[in-house]
């Protein structure tokens, strides 16, 4: 028995090596300085392919905690660089401060590609919840001078990303209130208030700005949406508003339901959704 142990132990040890053999991480660039803070990320980059696609992922929190630490790596092991960028909480700095910081880090990362060593031409945004909505805005926004700010040295590289993966996030803050459970509202209401600095109520016009399904038009990348069936803290039809938008503009557009799923859900790093993304960004040339 002491033999077998022995040899179950040292099979789990080589495949832990070899996971982290498989997979560089830099920890803690810095990709700029505000008058507050350092912003840093993280890059995870496969061994192989050599310059891989990069995935920029946001973590979710209510736009006020969460770091930058543990995000998914599922499509890192199907070959894509993931850069995992921390950004300025609502309770440090309102809205649109924190989409001013990610803006700055895809500047970054586009203009340091060599450096580091993946593809500039392609970038994919990811986040779940509340980075799942700020993703869906980033992408939504590409090129609008309100929402890309000034931060880091690389102003002149463009910000705009290819391809959004949002997985149920909040779209449209101006219908979310009237779409929640009360347990939604709980949760929303004093996060929405920190995040636009005022109630919703008072900052309609912030709000229209901070909502991605507001800021779809005809220039926006394929947006992948996941969204569990028995979400009780972000309406499902925050997605369905977002797919909808997207096809009035005839964008490219998919929304994925998974059964029985919650907010937060093994289902959702399944390796079957994994490379449902997969074949996803494949099918929009990548």
């Amino acid at each position: 028995m002491k033999t077998i142990l022995r040899t179950l132990l040292l099979l789990i040890l080589s495949l832990h090596i070899h996971a982290q053999n498989d997979v560089s991480i830099t920890k803690d660039i810095v990709y700029a300085e505000a008058e507050d803070k350092k912003l840093a990320l993280d890059l995870y980059l496969p061994k192989v392919p050599k310059k891989p696609y990069l995935v920029v992922w946001i973590h979710g929190g209510a736009w006020l905690s969460g770091s930058k630490e543990n995000p998914p790596l599922g499509l890192v092991a199907l070959g894509y660089a993931l850069a995992s960028v921390d950004f300025h909480a609502s309770t440090e700095k309102p809205f649109p401060a924190n989409v001013h910081d990610i803006k700055a880090a895809i500047r970054f990362l586009r203009a340091n590609a060599n450096t580091y060593g993946y593809q500039s031409d392609k970038i994919i945004v990811w986040g779940s919840s509340s980075g799942g909505h700020l993703a869906a805005l980033v992408a939504t926004s590409n090129g609008n001078t309100t929402l890309e700010g000034t931060l880091g040295n690389f102003k002149n590289t463009s910000s705009s990303v290819q391809a959004c993966l949002d997985f149920y996030g909040p779209t449209n803050f101006l219908t979310i209130l009237n779409q929640s459970t009360p347990h939604g509202l709980n949760v929303r209401l004093p996060a929405l208030a920190i995040l636009l600095g005022k109630p919703l109520e008072q900052v309609t016009e912030l709000a229209k700005l901070a909502s991605p399904v507001y800021q779809v038009d005809e220039q926006d990348p394929p947006l992948l949406i996941v969204h569990g069936e028995q979400d009780i803290q972000v309406p499902i039809n925050q997605s369905i508003e977002l797919m909808t938008a997207y096809k009035r503009k005839q964008l490219a557009v998919q929304l994925e339901f998974i059964p029985n799923a919650g907010h937060s859900d093994p289902a959702y790093a399944k390796k079957e959704l994994m490379d449902k993304i997969d074949a996803f960004l494949k099918a929009n040339g990548f």
